[in-house]
């Protein structure tokens, strides 16, 4: 009988051998999957690392898209859809229209206003349109008076533009109004949209530092608008690619963007070529520093008498005087603005 046992042993090891073999590889297989699954173990990646001068790592950055601008394929073709996409050109080739060798009138200074209103008004944080349908007419401060739709454009194309006024009943300042109209069209009146306006930038611990700013500009600007801020026109002549930044075709005092914070916002959000509000290109530092740099350069003076009306609500980087407190002219045009903030608590909640 013995001779006979042999091969059952024999064939019993094998089978143990088989599922042996089998079980390891359902393990390898239940490892796979849940790696799939789960991923391998990682450390946290390390906290980012801000310069030395700036505290917190910039601001500014955000992780969700801005409030999209209604298509333009859905302008309806109409007489109404004419007139909109009228409006469209004028905010793009401005200086066609109305700059220096414009065909309509000589009303401005050559810049567009798709040069400060990027994508005609509609990049995110890039002085968008889409809530002004929902905003004006509303009071503001710097005039003290409700302003409508239409004297806000003037607003722009006095100081941005450097120019003269549109007439309200003008073809040109209907088809802009209509534009800027229907891009808010969806949006309910009094409505706060995600991109409008400014990007948020927290004030540096120092003042903004022009000479600074110069290396900044050199590096990170000139090679569009030119190492003397001259900007750069298309071929025609006729309207600028890349607009000036200072010099007699530029913006005057009296824009907006000639306030440093609202500079430092803008360039942070969407400079230089390619940056985005959600991918910046600039730190929070360069960003008032080279705000610092351009604002310090020559451009035209514009008389605003009737600006400020109530002086204790000039925002607190406001380069013209007289102020309700002591801080200097340089203090309130270059910072450090937090102690100005912290003497007048009420800017703070309508910054």
């Amino acid at each position: 009988m013995e001779p006979a046992e042999e091969p059952i042993v024999a064939r019993l090891s094998g089978l143990v051998r088989v599922l042996l073999l089998l079980t390891a590889a359902l393990v390898l297989v239940v490892v796979v999957v849940l790696t799939q699954f789960y991923g391998p173990a990682s450390p946290p990646p390390p906290p980012p690392v801000a310069e030395a001068d700036e505290g917190p790592p910039p601001s500014g950055s955000y992780h969700r898209p801005a409030t999209p601008a209604p298509d333009t394929a859905t302008i309806p073709r109409t007489a109404a859809g004419r007139q909109i996409r009228y409006g469209r050109d004028l905010i793009a080739h401005t200086a066609r229209y109305l700059g220096p060798q414009g065909s309509v009138a000589h009303l401005t200074n050559g810049m567009n206003c798709q040069n400060c209103h990027l994508d005609a008004g509609t990049k995110g944080f890039a002085n968008n349109y889409l809530a002004v349908a929902a905003t004006y007419p509303k009071l503001r401060a710097r005039s003290g008076t409700m302003v409508t739709t239409q004297m806000r454009v003037n607003d722009c194309v006095e100081r941005s533009l450097n120019g003269r006024a549109l007439a309200d009943s003008s073809r040109e300042m209907r088809a802009i109004v209509a534009y800027i109209n229907w891009l808010g069209h969806d949006i309910p009146k009094g409505k706060k949209v995600y991109g409008t306006g400014f990007t948020k930038l927290a004030y540096l611990p120092r003042a903004a530092d022009p000479v600074v700013g110069k290396a900044v500009f050199a590096t990170k600007c000139q090679s569009c608008h030119g190492p003397n801020g001259e900007g750069k026109q298309l071929a025609d002549g006729r309207e600028y690619q890349y607009p000036p930044l200072w010099g007699k075709h530029s913006y005057n005092d009296g824009a907006g963007l000639y306030r440093i914070s609202n500079l430092a916002k803008y360039v942070k959000a969407a400079m230089p070529f390619g940056a985005a509000f959600d991918h910046p290109q600039l730190t929070d530092a360069q960003a008032w520093d080279v705000a610092a740099f351009v604002n310090s350069q020559p451009r035209p003076h514009l008389n605003t008498p009737r600006d400020w009306p109530d002086i204790s609500k000039k925002p607190v980087d406001h380069p013209f005087g007289p102020y309700t407190d002591s801080f200097s002219e340089r203090q309130h045009k270059y910072g450090p603005y937090q102690p100005i903030e912290d003497a007048h608590p009420q800017l703070a909640k309508a910054k």
